[in-house]
């Protein structure tokens, strides 16, 4: 069997027949409904939540939260509907900005923007910078329960109205993407948003990702309620990019409907756990940070001891935003815990991020990296097998397991959703 992922940089790859699980990847929908319609249509029926133009009158300050080049919400077709509706409650454009919810992601591009949003909504409303790693701009509203230092940017404060905007897919930290997420890691300061990864790395990502509700998830909804977040509108799209779903209100109970649609359309049955699975990571492949995506799917695919190959291009490296992962080598939480509390990790985010590929790269398999725009040198010192091409990787891992070991491929990584037969 001949196999080929979405990047024309990288070259196909053979798999024997009778290693061969199964190809797989998240659903595509016939066309049932213009996108147009279910946008409309979505907005005029909220869950939970007056309309949009219901809650907007008398507003003076009208934030839209937008989320950035990382995901692939198409605020091009959706923003359009959500400023007609706050105009004809009255709401004039000068009082409402965007805000790019990047996290600790770098800026977006005057070109990234306008893909995000489109030419005419880029020129027509302020669209404002969220700077995450300065404190000058963020305001602090106290901790959490769970003692998580929440900091958000000041804009977000000053609003008396915030609409958060983003995608629902399954997601590693949070279960899913999409509602409160578009606040954390959002538009909150780099102290809140280590604090809040960190504490995802204690959980085993077989039981978070595609869990609506998990303790980060409520961390998370946590932090978005004291911050004012008002309303979601969250898009569901299916693996052409096509959105087939979008939910509109209360951005708990909005965002858990739209969790469920997701699952629906990334959720994949697989028949069994496979000795290897090759993953690739689209459509997050910008870099590591992003692609480590298709490691999280395949641990959902894999045996204790199995090997993931991770195939994507990343043409930023691994985390220009986070330059000390390259300095340190991937391991399980337990391992990082005490180079965190010694200061020698100083950067938190940083450190959950090795850690969520520690406790797979420690625990359960080995990983090959596939990603031509990493040095190799720099994989290897955090801890990964790396081979310059797909078939080269799938030799290596045949070398590792045996010439009958089970292959199983997962296409559209970046977002799949595994889920092991066990009947």
């Amino acid at each position: 069997m001949e196999v080929e992922f979405k990047y024309p940089q990288i070259p196909s790859f053979h798999i024997p027949d009778q290693n061969l699980i199964g190809i797989y990847e998240p659903h595509t929908f016939p066309s049932q409904k213009d996108e147009k319609d279910i946008i409309r249509e979505s907005l005029a029926q909220p869950i939970a939540s007056p309309k949009i133009g219901e809650i907007a009158g008398g507003k003076k300050r009208v934030l839209i939260l937008v989320d950035d080049y990382t995901r692939t919400t198409p605020g091009d077709k959706i923003l359009p509907f959500i400023v007609d509706e706050l105009g004809a409650a009255g709401v004039k454009d000068k009082d409402i900005s965007l805000l790019v919810a990047q996290g600790t992601h770098r800026g977006m591009t005057h070109e990234e923007k306008e893909d995000k949003v489109g030419p005419d909504i880029l020129s027509r409303f302020a669209f404002l910078d969220h700077k995450w790693e300065d404190e000058k701009a963020l305001g602090f509203l106290g901790t959490t329960p769970l003692g998580t230092e929440i900091w958000i940017n000041k804009t977000v404060l000053e609003a008396d109205l915030v609409i958060g905007l983003g995608h629902i897919v399954p997601h590693r930290i949070a279960g899913f993407s999409g509602g409160g997420k578009i606040i954390q890691p959002g538009v909150c300061g780099e102290k809140t948003t280590g604090q809040t990864h960190w504490l995802g790395a204690f959980y085993d990502g077989r039981k978070i990702l595609g869990q609506a509700e998990n303790p980060v998830r409520e961390e998370i909804d946590t932090i978005a309620g004291k911050a004012g977040l008002s309303l979601i509108v969250n898009a569901i799209q299916d693996a052409r990019g096509r959105v087939v779903g979008l939910v509109c209100g209360d951005p708990v109970r909005a965002h858990r409907e739209g969790c469920r649609i997701a699952r629906q359309v990334y959720g994949v049955s697989v028949p069994r756990a496979a000795d290897i699975v090759i993953a690739d990571s689209y459509p997050a492949d910008v870099d590591l940070w992003q692609a480590a995506k298709g490691i999280f799917a395949a641990e959902m695919a894999v045996k204790d001891g199995g090997v993931i190959i991770l195939v994507s291009p990343c043409p930023e490296g691994v985390a220009a935003h986070h330059p000390e992962v390259t300095r340190c080598r991937c391991l399980p939480c337990d391992d990082l815990e005490p180079l965190v509390k010694g200061g020698k990790l100083e950067d938190l985010t940083g450190a959950a991020f090795l850690a969520y590929l520690g406790n797979i790269m420690g625990r359960r398999a080995r990983c090959i990296l596939v990603a031509p725009g990493i040095e190799g040198e720099v994989s290897e010192k955090m801890g990964f097998l790396v081979a310059e091409t797909p078939q080269e990787a799938v030799d290596m891992a045949l070398e590792l397991t045996c010439r009958e070991a089970k292959v199983t491929v997962l296409r559209h990584g970046g977002e799949i959703l595994p889920l092991l037969d066990t009947g």
